[in-house]
């Protein structure tokens, strides 16, 4: 860790936002990010509402160069049992990197969930970073293609999007076809994804999709699975 830059942990979701976020950190020249934190759902053992599997979630963060801290949840885990959680991978977190006070985020523009995270993280002594925020999300969904990422729609809400989207991947093409209403970058929850290459890896994840399954009558996830190398 360099003695000249603030330390600071990215809360990691393994989708788009996450990976933009991190780029960005590692751009500013005061910042050093240290570690990732990410929500694993311990009976599924996927990653908490993308649904993608550990396997996949590992090889992200080793292929980022990055430690992982988990934010360990049971399936329909109350908001109680979360914040309990979370507080739980805080402490774990102040022993591996004791000179962590700030957790950023990838969110994009909703107010109300900034101030929950803000309200949350003074609770647990921390400061919150947000290196995305108020970025118009069109471009800044186009400039994710540009700069070389690759990203596969993991889950589609199906009360926003059409359940044929699950296991796109998110190109130009893709943001094109989006009907009215539907954020560039999925930001009201209309989809999430997972992103298997880009600048911030030092090699990209090899990976094919699988089965789409309608879950709550809602959810519709495709599974992403990993391709063996060559």
């Amino acid at each position: 860790m360099s003695l000249d830059r603030e330390p600071v942990a990215l809360s990691w979701s393994g989708g788009k936002d996450s990976a933009l976020a991190l780029a960005a950190l590692r751009e500013d020249p005061r910042l050093e990010v240290v570690a990732l934190m990410t929500s694993v759902t311990r009976e599924y053992d996927r990653i908490s509402i993308h649904g993608v599997r550990r396997v996949l979630l590992e090889a992200q963060v080793a292929s980022a160069g990055l430690p992982l801290i988990e934010v360990t949840l049971e399936p329909q885990c109350s908001n109680e049992a979360y914040e309990a959680a979370f507080f739980d991978a805080v402490a774990r977190m102040g022993v591996g990197h004791p000179g962590v006070e700030t957790l950023a985020f990838g969110d994009l523009f909703l107010e109300d969930v900034r101030a929950y995270r803000e309200a949350l993280l003074r609770r647990a002594g921390l400061t919150g970073c947000f290196p995305l925020w108020g970025r118009e999300t069109r471009q800044l969904a186009h400039d994710f293609v540009a700069r070389g990422f690759v990203a596969h729609l993991a889950c589609v809400d199906t009360t926003q999007l059409a359940a044929r989207f699950a296991g796109r991947v998110f190109d130009d093409g893709l943001i094109a076809e989006l009907p009215a209403g539907v954020d560039p970058c999925g930001e009201r929850g209309e989809f999430h994804t997972f992103v298997s290459a880009g600048p911030i890896f030092s090699q990209p994840i090899a990976v094919s999709c699988g089965d789409v399954v309608l879950r709550d009558g809602r959810f519709a996830y495709c599974d992403i699975l990993p391709s063996p190398a060559g």
